[in-house]
């Protein structure tokens, strides 16, 4: 059941759970995902010279597994713990690490970089079941604010850290340093409570217990939610995929420029979830992603008409799309507590469900952008304006109809 905002659900962990010691560990665990492909993104070029392959290969792999694999490690959470998940999903990805740093084809590097998302899945997934276990809503979206500034700072820091390495050593290098990291997350591990006593654990099969998904897809509170967050994900990596070409090929943006550029919407992400934690205390989670949805309907909305028009350039997309981006900051946090805070019994299979449609809707958006390209910005301004209006839809539009129902 959920508590005062201000008291952590386990007692006993209280101390432990309060320090940013703790926070800095989940953030961690969250980060991986964008740590683990965008430290080597500007090692792609040198990878695809040597290993005379599609080096993109690795990161659809990465994600694609990385969004399923968090299927299977849901449900066995709830049943045997966290930690135990977490200490067995480092070691896959240190193994898996290695084996990418010893990669000598792309098949090889392929099958390590899917190996390693199976391990690597398990800390963002297991993070967010491991604040709910301990927190109720409001406060639940406060600690997930302050893990996504932690969490923001792998994207600006992982290519600017992976470019150094490059100019030094090989690609090689970067998943050793990969591997190290997963080394020294694994034995920070040790100093993490178990979150999930074994009193709470689901005493059912296992095949009962991968039946939570039948029961949570039909749980229409919590698929609000999760819909409302997955769609808004579809339309940021749309961003993320197309930017590329639409600031680089289309404009003309230098390479080492649009690095800034990108990590411009990151610093707006970080500001706004740093606000949420003091909105959380005096709005509902409900009002919240009413105004933050629809702030980013009314950017892309306006983007649309301004690049329509030919009004602006690049300097629209930059500043509409700097706005809808920073939403992030807010949408993902606010609506995974509200999406949780419902299903208390079976956190760990609710966060893989919410994870991998989250990860899952990256392959959505690079298929969307493949078949729709018109060599021009449109086709990515479109998406993710379709995309931001069905995200807003879910927390406007559904739920008056379900309640006149």
């Amino acid at each position: 059941m959920p508590v005062s905002p201000t008291h952590p659900q386990n007692p006993d962990n209280a101390l432990n759970t309060s320090s940013w010691f703790f926070m800095g560990i989940l953030g961690a665990l969250m980060a991986f995902t964008s740590l683990s492909t965008d430290i080597y993104l500007p090692a792609m070029p040198q990878m695809a010279h040597e290993l005379n392959g599609n080096v993109e290969l690795t990161v659809t792999g990465f994600l694609a597994v990385f969004a399923l694999a968090q299927l299977i490690w849901g449900p066995m959470s709830d049943r045997i713990g966290r930690k135990i998940p977490l200490f067995i999903g480092m070691i896959l990805f240190v193994i898996g690490s290695i084996g990418c740093a010893l990669s000598q084809s792309i098949e090889q590097i392929v099958f390590w970089r899917v190996f390693q998302a199976f391990g690597a899945c398990t800390g963002p997934m297991l993070g967010r079941a491991m604040i709910r276990d301990l927190y109720g809503r409001t406060q639940a979206a406060q600690m997930l604010s302050t893990l996504m500034v932690i969490m923001a700072i792998a994207p600006i820091a992982g290519p600017l850290l992976g470019g150094q390495i490059i100019k030094f050593s090989t690609w090689h290098s970067i998943f050793w340093l990969l591997a190290s990291i997963g080394g020294v997350m694994f034995l920070t591990l040790f100093f993490l409570p178990e979150t999930h006593p074994v009193e709470k654990r689901t005493r059912a099969s296992v095949m009962n217990t991968f039946a939570n998904y039948r029961r949570l897809l039909g749980n229409w509170q919590f698929m609000r939610y999760t819909l409302c967050v997955t769609f808004f994900y579809v339309a940021a990596f749309t961003f993320i995929v197309g930017s590329p070409f639409v600031y680089i090929s289309f404009y003309g943006v230098d390479v080492q420029h649009y690095g800034w550029l990108f990590a411009l919407n990151i610093v707006g992400v970080m500001g706004l979830s740093f606000i949420n934690r003091k909105l959380v205390k005096r709005f509902s989670l409900d009002h919240l992603l009413k105004c933050t949805t629809a702030i980013a309907t009314i950017a892309l909305i306006t983007l649309c008409i301004l690049f329509y028009k030919q009004v602006g350039g690049i300097y629209s997309i930059i500043a509409m799309v700097f706005i809808f981006f920073s939403m992030n900051g807010m949408i993902a946090a606010n609506s995974t507590a509200a999406a949780l805070d419902g299903v208390p019994e079976m956190a760990g299979s609710a966060s893989a469900l919410i994870g991998s449609l989250q990860y899952g809707s990256g392959i959505i958006s690079s298929l969307l952008l493949a078949w729709l390209s018109t060599g021009t910005p449109q086709t990515m301004i479109v998406i993710m304006t379709i995309f931001t209006v069905l995200s807003a839809s879910m927390i406007f539009i559904i739920q008056p109809m379900k309640d006149s129902n």
